[in-house]
C-alpha cells in the first residue's frame, strides 16, 4: 500500500503530507481507460461490484516473518514497508522468506471467513513492493515455490476455495515499486547496489511476464489492483495496460500511472466526505494500523467502527474493501476473526440495507446514514441509526414524500409515521434492536422530495451549529479528509485537506451582532480560518489545546447578521491554518 503513517495511532489527524491522504484524482483533459467502451458495457462489467459493497482486502508476504522488527527493534511505519523502512539489503531479507513457512494457511476457512462475513469478494497481494510473489513466477526466482521451505503456489488453492464457495477473486499487484527485483523502483532511492538497474528492462522482464502470469494460469480474475506508479510513464503504463485484454471482464484501478484513470478510485485510509461524483470508489482500510501483520500493533479499531464504516462508504455510494494481514504461519490473528465475525452477525440481519443500494438521497441525516434502493416504481429507504431516539420520536429532516410502509428490518414490526413541517416523524421502541446500527425500512411509490435542511435560531437568538448537521465540501469533489471521528460525541476530524470546508444552513430570526465560539482540538500552535455569513467575513484563529482530543471552548470573535432569514455559515482554512477538530460552532 501507499506508504502512510498511521491515522489512528495519530488520533484524528496527525499527517503531514502535502496531498493530505486524498488520492490524486484523474486529470480532466484525459479520458477514462473505459472511455472507448458503451456506456452500457461498462455498467454491465461493474453490475456486480456496484452491488458488492464490502470486500476483503489480503496483505501477505514474507513481510509476516519479521512482523514489524529488525536486529530486535520495532521498526515504525507499516508492516510490510520493513524492508524499505529498515533498508535492509537484498541479501538479508532473503533470510525472512527461507522462515516463511504458512504450514497453517487454510484458505477454505479464508474464504469461509469471508463469506460469514458477508464479503463479496477478496483482493490479495500476488506480489507488494518487497518484490515477493506468492505464484509460482518463471519471471523470477523470488517467489514461494522458489525461495521458501513453504515451495507451492498460495494463490491457486485460494482461487480453487473461491470457486468452490462462489466467491469473487481479484489481485493487487505492484508494478513499479519493487526492491528486490533489479530496476524496480523504491520510494526514497535504493539503498543496496544489487537493487540497481534499468527500470524498463524491470517492467519487460519481470511486471508484464509477471502479470501476465496472474491474468492467464487462475481463471477469471474480477479486479486488478494496481499500487504506487513511481516514475511509471505512459510508455511503461501503456504495456501494462495491454495486457487486460487477456481479462475483458477486468476492473483496474486508478493506480497504474501513465494517465490510465482505471475503472475505480481508491481512497486509502479514509472516507471521502461527500463520496467521489462521476466515479466508482472503493475505500481501503486497515483494521487496526497496519496492512501487513505486525506482531506489536495492538490498536484495532472496534467492531462498531468498522460496521459504521460500512454503512457510512455504502451511503456515499463506494465499496468497502476492507484489510487482513494473516501471519507467517498463515493464520488471521484473533483480534481479525472476532470483528469478522462481529461484521458477519450485523451484515446477516441487515444486509439487504447495503448490497445493491446506491447512495443516500440526504444531504443530512444527524442520527446516522440512509442507503437506497428503486425497483420499478418502488423506492426503498434504508434509514440506518445510530444514535437512537430518547424519547421515541426519530425525526427524518426535510423528507416530505408521502411513505407507504415503515418497518423494523430486524423483526420487520410496523411502525407509526406522521408529516410535520421538518419532515418525517417515525414512532420507534424505546430500545434500538441494534447497539451499533438499526435499520428502518421506508418504501413510496413517489417521488423523492426532501427539502434542504435549515437549523433554526432559538428564539433567545442562540444558534448551535453541531458537526453532525455540517455539510462537509471539498474542491471538484476530489473527495476528502475529514470524517466524524467518534460516533458518539460526533466531531469533524481527519481535516488534512485544507481545500476542504464546511457549513451549515440557518434560519436567522433575529438580526445583529454575534459572538461566535468553538468546541475544537488541535496540538498546533495555531490555526487560521475564516468564518464566511453571506458578505460578512470574521478571519478568526484558535490557540493550541494540547491535543487532538482535548476539546476547550475558544472564543472567536463577533459577527453581524443584518437581515433575518435563510443564510449559510461557512468555515475555510486561511493562510496559517493547521488542522483542527470540529465538534461545535455557537452563535449567541
Amino acid at each position: 500500500m501507499h506508504k502512510q503513517i498511521s491515522i489512528r495511532s495519530l488520533l484524528l489527524l496527525m499527517i503531514l503530507l502535502p496531498v493530505c491522504l486524498v488520492q490524486a484524482q484523474p486529470s480532466l483533459d484525459t479520458p477514462n481507460a473505459y472511455s472507448t467502451q458503451a456506456a452500457g458495457d461498462h455498467d454491465k462489467k461493474m453490475d456486480w461490484w456496484r452491488k458488492a459493497r464490502l470486500g476483503m482486502f489480503i496483505h501477505w508476504g514474507v513481510y509476516a516473518v519479521p512482523a514489524g522488527a529488525y536486529k530486535g527493534q520495532e521498526i515504525g511505519g507499516l508492516g510490510e514497508w520493513i524492508m524499505h523502512d529498515a533498508s535492509i539489503p537484498r541479501r538479508e531479507y532473503e533470510q525472512f522468506a527461507r522462515q516463511f513457512n504458512p504450514v497453517k494457511y487454510n484458505p477454505e476457512a479464508w474464504v469461509r471467513m469471508a463469506k460469514d462475513a458477508g464479503m463479496k469478494y477478496i483482493v490479495i497481494t500476488s506480489k507488494h513492493h518487497d518484490g515477493f510473489a506468492l505464484f509460482d513466477s518463471k519471471a523470477s526466482d523470488w517467489n514461494v515455490v522458489k525461495a521458501t521451505p513453504y515451495g507451492k503456489d498460495l494463490l491457486k488453492p485460494l482461487v480453487e476455495a473461491c470457486r468452490k464457495q462462489g466467491m469473487k477473486l481479484g489481485f493487487y499487484y505492484s508494478q513499479a515499486n519493487d526492491w528486490y527485483n533489479p530496476g524496480g523502483a523504491a520510494a526514497r532511492g535504493h539503498w543496496d547496489k544489487t537493487q540497481e538497474g534499468s527500470m524498463d528492462e524491470y517492467i519487460d522482464k519481470v511486471a508484464i511476464p509477471q502479470v501476465r502470469e496472474i491474468l492467464t494460469l487462475y481463471g477469471d480474475v474480477v479486479e486488478l489492483w494496481w499500487d504506487v506508479p513511481t516514475d511509471m510513464n505512459r510508455e511503461r503504463a501503456d504495456k501494462l495496460a495491454a495486457l487486460m485484454s487477456l481479462q475483458p471482464g477486468i476492473i483496474t484501478n486508478d493506480r497504474l500511472g501513465g494517465h490510465h484513470d482505471g475503472d475505480i478510485t481508491t481512497p486509502e485510509q479514509y472516507i471521502p466526505a461527500t463520496g467521489i461524483a462521476g466515479r466508482d470508489w472503493e475505500t481501503c482500510m486497515t483494521m487496526n494500523d497496519t496492512w501487513g501483520f505486525k506482531t506489536y500493533d495492538d490498536n484495532w479499531k472496534s467492531s462498531t467502527t468498522l460496521i459504521r464504516n460500512l454503512i457510512d462508504i455504502a451511503s456515499k455510494g463506494g465499496n468497502y474493501l476492507l484489510n487482513v494481514g494473516p501471519t507467517a504461519e498463515g493464520e488471521f490473528p484473533a483480534p481479525i476473526v472476532e470483528r469478522l465475525q462481529a461484521i458477519g452477525k450485523w451484515t446477516k440481519v441487515n444486509g439487504e440495507a447495503i448490497y445493491g443500494t446506491t447512495a443516500s438521497p440526504f444531504t443530512i441525516l444527524p442520527w446516522g446514514r440512509a442507503t437506497k434502493k428503486v425497483e420499478g416504481n418502488t423506492t426503498t429507504l434504508y434509514l440506518h441509526v445510530f444514535a437512537w431516539p430518547k424519547d421515541g420520536k426519530l425525526l427524518v429532516p426535510g423528507l416530505t414524500s408521502k411513505i407507504q410502509t415503515a418497518k423494523l428490518l430486524a423483526n420487520h414490526k410496523s411502525l407509526k409515521i406522521a408529516t410535520t413541517t421538518e419532515g418525517l416523524v417515525i414512532d420507534v421502541p424505546a430500545k434500538a434492536p441494534d447497539p451499533v446500527a438499526s435499520v428502518i425500512v421506508l418504501t413510496t411509490q413517489e417521488p423523492l422530495t426532501i427539502q434542504p435542511y435549515v437549523i433554526q435560531q432559538k428564539p433567545d437568538g442562540a444558534l448551535v451549529l453541531g458537526a453532525e448537521l455540517a455539510n462537509i465540501q471539498s474542491y471538484r469533489n476530489e473527495g476528502s479528509a475529514m470524517t466524524e471521528g467518534d460516533w458518539d460525541a460526533r466531531n469533524i476530524g481527519y481535516w488534512t485537506n485544507p481545500r476542504c470546508w464546511v457549513s451549515w444552513k440557518v434560519n436567522i430570526l433575529k438580526p445583529g451582532t454575534y459572538t461566535i465560539k468553538a468546541i475544537a482540538a488541535t496540538p498546533a500552535a495555531s490555526s487560521k480560518f475564516r468564518i464566511e455569513i453571506g458578505d460578512q467575513v470574521l478571519n478568526a484563529s484558535m490557540n493550541s489545546t494540547g491535543d487532538y482530543n482535548e476539546y476547550q471552548e475558544v472564543t472567536l470573535g463577533k459577527i453581524t447578521i443584518d437581515k433575518a432569514g435563510q443564510h449559510t455559515i461557512a468555515i475555510y482554512p486561511g493562510e496559517g491554518w493547521n488542522p483542527i477538530n470540529l465538534r461545535q460552532i455557537k452563535l449567541n
